[in-house]
């Protein structure tokens, strides 16, 4: 078995930037329909939340980045963060390369954020 880490950690006010100017074409390119969903509905605290999910998809990437064949064979949509029924976030791949999911034998994330920063540590482990 081997395993892969990768952590990342933002500023919020850097996604909360890119939201306000960009709006949708920032949104749409980064986030699931549904972690837009679950972020719109944390009112005050959307931009923390979008801001963690941003680290956790760089945090995915830097797990993964090491297996992957070409580097563009992944995008910010190919992994959903979203709490699971106990409020701990849980990752859900979309349309990643059979390999991948062949070979992927466990996922964990944990994310954390304040006022101003937010971030996300990643461990997958490998069957080879």
């Amino acid at each position: 078995m081997i395993t892969t880490v990768g952590t990342d950690i933002i500023e919020v006010s850097r996604i909360q930037d890119g939201i306000e100017k960009l709006k949708d074409q920032f949104i749409k390119k980064i986030f699931t329909k549904k972690e837009i969903e679950y972020c719109e509905k944390t009112g005050m605290m959307k931009y923390q939340h979008y801001a963690a999910r941003f680290a956790a998809k760089e945090a995915i990437f830097k797990a993964v980045s090491s297996k992957l064949k070409d580097k563009y064979e992944i995008n910010w949509q190919n992994a959903e963060i979203l709490p699971d029924k106990y409020g701990r976030p849980n990752v859900n791949f979309i349309k990643l390369p059979d390999y991948l999911i062949e070979d992927l034998e466990y996922i964990d994330i944990s994310l954390s954020h304040i006022k101003e920063i937010a971030i996300a540590t990643c461990c997958i482990n490998w069957r080879k």
